[in-house]
């Protein structure tokens, strides 16, 4: 219950909470130690560490590394749940009630189905779904706060109009922080923000705004998905090439940097 209330607080419109997703506990602790005040799972960056790609983990798996996460610091957590690994209402409610039990802050439930054909929740259901899943945040014994996510610009269906009212009707239905990820108009963030009574979270991406002009919108949260594990990834990638390529060891400049940030943070 700390947790969720300080997790809660550092939303400030205005003043935007920096959330890092770690994607293992080194990553986690490497972040604490830079001085994050609280960290978010990612669902693709964990993927990843299994050879996976995102959407292929199961909730069993997701909600461990969810706890493994927690365990490693003593900042606020919030796990990335996809689509809490349920369609209908109940199942969102049991897996929310089980993330409970992982000593998390935080969850959030999206409204992606996995079905290519039709991405989306229909919004009457989508609702419905928001509202299960705070029912289980808000009623246990253990509160979380609950991030109601619309996905239309992730899943090609860049619709304002549709996203707004999505995140109405999320936050009519109890969510504490709404997000639409893949908004990269400011002009866009800011009808968002102005038409909703909830902290907002912006996704850091390609396009974006960078932090200062998203304050000065009052957006109160900003978080980087898997972007940090597939940086990482990438600077993995890189010294592979290097090594077999030119058969020169440049990267080790860049791997002291990484001992270095590990041996400060643990």
């Amino acid at each position: 219950m700390e947790k969720a209330d300080r997790f809660l607080a550092l939303h400030r419109p205005g003043n935007p909470l920096l959330l890092p997703n770690p994607w293992d506990q080194g990553s986690a602790k490497v972040l604490a130690s830079l001085g994050f005040q609280a960290l978010a799972t990612t669902s693709s960056g964990f993927a990843a560490t299994l050879g996976r790609l995102d959407g292929s983990v199961s909730r069993d798996e997701a909600l461990a590394h969810a706890a493994a996460i927690v365990a490693a610091t003593a900042l606020p957590v919030s796990a990335d749940l996809e689509n809490c690994f349920a369609g209908d209402p109940d199942g969102v409610a049991r897996t929310v009630a089980l993330a409970a039990g992982t000593g998390l802050a935080g969850c959030s439930v999206e409204d992606y189905t996995g079905d290519d054909d039709a991405p989306v929740y229909d919004i009457g259901l989508a609702a419905e779904r928001v509202a299960a899943a705070v029912e289980a945040a808000h009623g246990g014994p253990v509160r979380l706060v609950l991030t109601a996510r619309a996905e239309n610009y992730l899943h090609g269906r860049p619709d304002l109009a549709d996203t707004i009212a999505r995140l109405q009707a999320y936050q009519a239905a109890g969510a504490d922080v709404l997000y639409a990820p893949g908004l990269t108009s400011l002009a866009d963030i800011r009808q968002v923000v102005a038409a909703v009574d909830r902290p907002v979270n912006v996704l850091a991406m390609s396009g974006a705004p960078p932090v200062s002009e998203l304050a000065a919108a009052g957006v109160s949260r900003v978080s980087v998905g898997g972007a940090f594990a597939f940086a990482a990834l990438g600077a993995l990638a890189d010294a592979a090439g290097e090594l077999l390529g030119e058969g020169t060891y440049g990267y080790l400049a860049g791997s002291a940097a990484g001992r270095q940030a590990v041996q400060r943070a643990v």
